[in-house]
């Protein structure tokens, strides 16, 4: 008998060393983000419409399979229709009208592995918590959603941030202000919980926007030890992209890779942009 409860000892010491072993692995495991500007249904795209591309967008999504997606130029019946063939996914946010309508900085998440503890969204303007607000000479509303995740695998926490700033050439003033109005939110958030910024921000990694986040940020582009693809990000659909005008800040984590996706079907791609993946390690 006392052989047997030694025995029966032992092996309880060798599967809670197993589950301990299986514990870190799971805290070890990278996580997986993306930023997206999907573009919104315009006919004037013609051949390559949403309807068109949609088909593209699902098999690209499918194939990256990131735990998380910053979108951008994202209209509730993409949102649908992306929820409906990706049924690991869950979204939420709002669109960027008083109403709710409009473009939404919608953000899609893997549900077996994230979990949302708080969301919420802002408005850059002079009045961040008034829907729709426009202020600083934009031409429409510009937004920022968010979200506090959890990973369901070990608990650990990060906040998620996605925005997309005004694409025309005299809206300058209008974008630094906005990154001032993120910085400013990120810089009350607790310390020791890890940030992710996803968006398009229209402008280039040389102006005073990229300056200002890079402050607190790191920009993956630049700071990631694997970089692959394209560095310029907007192609206006035809592959030959050159602006990096989508970033993928971070703060607080370790960074793997990232990698611009420039796969195409039958000489057409899911967006005008190419979206990034980054991978990453919470601490």
């Amino acid at each position: 008998m006392k052989r047997i409860a030694r025995g029966m000892a032992w092996l309880a010491l060798v599967m809670a060393a197993g589950f301990s072993a299986g514990l870190a692995a799971a805290d070890d495991t990278p996580l997986s983000v993306m930023s997206f500007n999907i573009r919104l249904p315009a006919e004037s795209d013609g051949p390559d419409y949403w309807e068109t591309r949609k088909p593209l967008a699902v098999r690209m999504l499918r194939e990256q399979q990131p735990d998380v997606i910053g979108l951008q130029e994202l209209v509730k019946t993409q949102a649908e229709y992306l929820a409906r063939e990706l049924p690991q996914y869950a979204w939420f946010g709002r669109g960027r009208d008083a109403d709710g309508g409009g473009e939404h900085m919608g953000v899609f998440y893997r549900k077996d592995r994230l979990k949302v503890v708080e969301s919420g969204d802002f408005w850059l303007s002079d009045t961040p918590d008034v829907p729709g607000s426009v202020t600083w000479n934009h031409l429409y509303p510009r937004m920022v959603t968010w979200a506090l995740f959890e990973r369901r695998s070990d608990g650990k926490r990060f906040y998620f941030f996605n925005t997309h700033l005004p694409y025309r050439d005299q809206d300058e003033a209008a974008r630094e202000k906005g990154a001032n109005a993120i910085a400013q939110r990120l810089a009350a958030l607790p310390a020791g919980v890890p940030v992710v910024l996803t968006g398009d921000f229209n402008t280039t990694p040389d102006s005073d926007v990229h300056a200002v986040l890079a402050r607190t940020l790191q920009d993956a582009w630049t700071t990631a030890p694997r970089v692959e693809g394209s560095d310029a990000t907007f192609h206006g659909f035809t592959g030959n992209a050159d602006k990096r005008i989508d970033w993928i800040f971070a703060r607080g984590v370790t960074p793997e890779s990232i990698t611009s996706v420039t796969t195409r079907w039958h000489q057409r791609y899911p967006s005008d942009h190419f979206p990034l993946v980054m991978t990453l390690r919470l601490p």
